[in-house]
Parts: structure tokens; C-alpha cells; sequence
């Protein structure tokens, strides 16, 4: 059987940096961009540690603006 693996891609200008995907994330997979803004002027989300993803979408589930798409890619 396959290993699955998870992609994040975050919408970084129409992010607002409410932090409910970084909670949410149960490998800590997100965090909030410390010192830059989007155009809006929010600190967005953004992938740190990208390789500990499993795919399990809780981050897009929570995402009150749609701006998370997570996808699963099957390792050999």
C-alpha cells in the first residue's frame, strides 16, 4: 500500500491571518508569517514545515474564507 502525503497551497493575498488553520493543524504543519503582510495588511498563514503534512485537510475545513486547498500525493 501507497504512503499518502499532503500538499498545502494557501491564497496568501486573501488570507487574514485569523490563526484557525494554524490550531487546527495536528502535525503543525502552518504558522503566521511573523513579519510580512499580504495587500490586505495581515500577517497570512503560510507553510513551515511543509514535509510533515498528511493530508488530513483539517486546515481547509476550518478556513472561514476558502483560501486553503490541500491535495494527497501517493509516495512509492
Amino acid at each position: 500500500m501507497a504512503k499518502v502525503k499532503g500538499a498545502v497551497t494557501i491564497d496568501l493575498n486573501r488570507c487574514k491571518g485569523c490563526d484557525l488553520c494554524v490550531v487546527a493543524c495536528p502535525t503543525d504543519v502552518l504558522a503566521l508569517q511573523p513579519k510580512e503582510v499580504n495587500d490586505r495588511g495581515y500577517h497570512y498563514a503560510f507553510t513551515n514545515n511543509p514535509d510533515a503534512c498528511i493530508g488530513c485537510a483539517s486546515c481547509a475545513a476550518v478556513c472561514p474564507d476558502g483560501c486553503i486547498e490541500v491535495y494527497r500525493v501517493a509516495l512509492n
